[in-house]
């Protein structure tokens, strides 16, 4: 074989290659947009809880849930005499009675931050630094757990998200509260020991 002709050979390789990997890409469909997208991503809203400041609207979807959610385990904590949610934030609740809520401040920035993070959002402001799931939910290795969870539990609490998430608008896109219930029910396993 000539120079020539190796050369030509490989450059209709090369090009055949190439040709071939531009052409599938344009039949590749676009990625599915993450649940922290779907909830408003990265766009700038003003923060009604803080006047005068913006936050991302996938964030501050995921907080007006949190806060919806804390108030109804409040909630239940307050009508039940058992069966409620209350021993799990035992030292919390404690703290909030004596009129102290840095620690549920603390608690609803963190899980802002958890699902933030995992769903999607990747701006510096939505980093989770927490405990893992085993281990922010074990008594043993966490004192501010109050008992260990079970199934019931995660369920009841499951039900409060759902709740939480139909007063804040979130499950009217169906698809969007399916992805949520299924990164929840994700956290079954690590969290119910």
């Amino acid at each position: 074989m000539t120079k020539y002709s190796k050369f030509a050979l490989c450059a209709l390789v090369f090009g055949a290659l190439t040709f071939t990997s531009c052409s599938s890409d344009d039949n590749d469909p676009a990625p599915p947009a993450s649940i922290y997208a779907r909830l408003g991503g990265t766009t700038m809203v003003s923060d009604p809880d803080n006047p005068g400041q913006m936050i991302e609207q996938g964030r501050l979807s995921y907080r007006k849930v949190i806060n919806s959610t804390v108030g109804l385990i409040v909630a239940d904590v307050q009508s039940s005499a058992s069966g409620n949610l209350g021993a799990h934030f035992a030292p919390l609740l404690t703290e909030v009675g004596a009129g102290n809520t840095t620690n549920l401040a603390i608690l609803v920035d963190n899980l802002t931050d958890f699902f933030s993070f995992n769903t999607g959002g990747t701006n510096a402001v939505n980093t989770y630094s927490g405990r893992d799931m085993v281990s922010a939910h074990n008594p043993a290795v966490n004192p501010r757990m109050g008992v260990v969870s079970t199934n019931a539990d995660f369920t009841k609490f499951e039900g409060y998200v759902g709740q939480a998430a139909v007063a804040n608008g979130v499950a009217a896109d169906t698809q969007l509260y399916t992805d949520i219930v299924a990164v929840l029910e994700s956290l079954r396993d690590p969290i119910v020991q």
